[in-house]
């Protein structure tokens, strides 16, 4: 078992704000989207809460983007695409197949590499492809008085909100996917535990079978 120090301060209190902030803009998105249900936020109170999260968020995302180019931490979004392809395909079997069979995982961690392919790939989606185009869509649609009356031949508010709720489930879905991925490590507690300690532990790979280690045929 080694133990590696993977998760500094910074990207732990960042990760478990940003979970608070997307928690509350989805509670306060589903209230505004279906306002009048007992069991759901005023719709007041819901726009405020979603315009002060979608603030903090904002300002998140831009500490988190700056800091992650200027650490260490960035070198572990550097996708190796000379075997993108082959750890695409073993990552993917795993997931799909392997990890029903109790197969061992295709990828390991070390200091170099946290994140296995589809990892690196579907962080890179979100924190650098749907996370601007929420905020932006978010900004948007806060200040919509000063926006185009239409924009493609559509009106403007109509766009800009349905791009904000796409990616808005886009981005539950991945939740979704994230929250169920943290319970596959060595134990169902294992990843949760890094995120919060900082510290992940990994099984070592076997070693290859070496001549001094391999059985001696007897004469």
């Amino acid at each position: 078992m080694t133990s590696l120090y993977l998760y500094p301060a910074w990207l732990r209190l960042w990760h478990w704000i940003n979970a608070l902030l997307f928690l509350a803009l989805i509670a306060s998105g589903v209230s505004m989207h279906y306002a009048g249900a007992d069991w759901l936020m005023p719709f007041a109170t819901a726009r405020v809460v979603h315009n002060t999260a979608g603030i903090l968020l904002t300002i998140a995302w831009i500490g988190f983007v700056v800091t992650n180019a200027r650490s260490e931490n960035a070198r572990h979004y550097r996708v190796r695409f000379r075997t993108l392809i082959g750890d695409l395909i073993a990552q993917t079997r795993y997931y799909m197949i392997g990890i029903f069979r109790l197969e061992p995982h295709p990828f390991h961690v070390t200091e170099a590499m946290k994140f296995n392919t589809l990892q690196q790939l579907s962080y890179l989606g979100v924190m650098y492809g749907l996370m601007p185009i929420l905020l932006i869509s978010g900004w948007a649609f806060l200040y919509s008085v000063y926006l185009p009356e239409t924009l493609f031949g559509l009106g403007s508010v109509w766009v800009v909100a349905m791009t904000h709720v796409v990616v808005s489930y886009l981005l539950a879905l991945f939740l979704l996917v994230h929250m169920y991925i943290i319970t596959t490590g060595e134990t169902v507690f294992s990843n949760l535990r890094a995120m919060i300690t900082g510290w992940h532990r990994e099984t070592d790979p076997p070693r290859p079978e070496t001549p001094a280690s391999a059985p001696r045929e007897t004469p």
